[in-house]
């Protein structure tokens, strides 16, 4: 009888563990690395010629240009050296905040957190926030959730963003997974986000890891944050079918999150884009432009940061547009302004009681941010300088609308 049983307990845990092998086969192309597959990936890093050229153009332009072959080696010789360490995702992870202090303090920057205090320490969740940085926003996030003894979360990112190996191997490493967006087909398309849909499902519900994932495809360059409800269908193609969308929805424990930024890095890349569009109809990106956004968001001063996080998505939605209503509003409510959103509006409108308010609850130097402010801007050209306004008085905007 004790031996059946000892059998039939066996069997079990071998079949649960063939199930959890399976599963992560079929996640392969999209997953994040896991534990094992650190060395070798961190290794590949170290001897990528692509990557170690990449890291000399920027940090020292003057060696890459006249003496790459000695430069090489040594770059190669100090990424070996500081990889030796990591044996594990965590021990990237810890040498990531370790000099995330420093950098914030480097580009003048610091971060206050709101309402994290309401979310319970093990549940897993799927925070759904605005889009401002390609890479800081979920570098944030994370940073709100480390300070707190909280684990890190799996991060969305898009494929377009991955074509060079080493971007992808240093994103996939840092516990993202891919959204294959570059997909053209239908029935392709539809394939690759049930996927994704099934492996975001997986990483709540099984693995009790929480998820970041944008509201929308690509930053909000215009300042203008809105859900896309296709997001939220994408999220219940993994429903069972005898789940109805809200219930599908409910339990992956929807949090919206919002964040601002006192500075963007990018807001005058940004704003020369926009206006390209609006003149010619279409923009052009240099190859090495994605990868260059990234590395001007991380490095270029943000000033204030403040990541609010929401309450979470309890109702039983109708529909996608009713929950991307919902998402947005909290968004926009729990949005902290800054002296740069309020300097914009008031160059573009007329300050009123609602604004006057919201500057008086800040804690800030006007006269030294206006001025910063002023001198970022004053060289533009009057189409793109109108843009980058826009870009700045926008969240204000949402604000005084949704009030009315």
């Amino acid at each position: 009888m004790y031996h059946g049983i000892t059998t039939v307990r066996l069997f079990s845990k071998y079949y649960l563990y063939k199930k959890a092998i399976l599963i992560m086969n079929e996640f392969d192309d999209i997953r994040p690395y896991n534990d094992s597959e650190v060395a070798t990936v961190l290794a590949k890093l170290s001897k990528n010629s692509e990557f170690i050229d990449t890291l000399l153009s920027i940090k020292h332009p003057r060696l890459y240009r006249w003496l790459p072959w000695l430069a090489r080696p040594v770059i190669s010789y100090a990424l070996r050296s500081a990889f030796s360490k990591m044996k594990k995702v965590h021990d990237l992870h810890e040498a990531i905040r370790q000099s995330f202090g420093k950098l914030l303090i480097k580009t003048d920057s610091f971060l206050t957190i709101s309402g994290l205090e309401k979310l319970d320490r093990k549940t897993p969740y799927l925070f759904i926030s605005n889009h401002r940085d390609i890479a800081m926003d979920p570098a944030f996030l994370n940073v709100a959730l480390i300070d707190d003894g909280r684990d890190t979360v799996r991060i969305a990112i898009g494929d377009n963003l991955l074509k060079k190996e080493f971007v992808s191997d240093l994103a996939r490493i840092n516990k993202s997974f891919v959204v294959k967006r570059s997909i053209k087909g239908r029935r392709e398309k539809l394939e690759a986000f049930t996927k994704l849909s099934r492996y975001i499902r997986y990483s709540l519900i099984t693995d009790k890891c929480s998820v970041w994932i944008a509201q929308r495809e690509g930053r909000a360059k215009n300042g203008l944050d809105r859900t896309e409800p296709a997001l939220l269908k994408m999220l219940t193609l993994s429903k069972e079918k005898s789940q109805n969308f809200g219930a599908a929805l409910s339990e992956l424990n929807i949090v919206p999150v919002s964040i601002s930024y006192e500075f963007d890095p990018l807001d005058i890349n940004k704003g020369m884009e926009l206006a390209e569009k609006h003149k010619t109809g279409s923009y052009e990106k240099n190859e090495d432009e994605d990868f260059l956004s990234i590395y001007k968001g991380i490095v270029g001063k943000k000033g204030a940061v403040h990541i609010a996080f929401g309450d979470i998505l309890k109702k039983d939605y109708l529909s996608a547009d009713e929950a991307a209503h919902t998402i947005d509003k909290q968004i926009i409510k729990n949005y902290k302004p800054h002296a740069t959103n309020l300097l914009a509006y008031h160059k573009l409108h007329k300050s009123n009681h609602k604004t006057e308010a919201m500057a008086a609850k800040l804690e800030c130097d006007w006269a030294k941010i206006t001025d910063e402010f002023n001198l970022r801007i004053g060289a533009l050209e009057p189409m793109c300088k109108k843009i980058v306004l826009e870009m700045y008085a926008n969240p204000i905007i949402q604000n005084i609308n949704q009030k009315q």
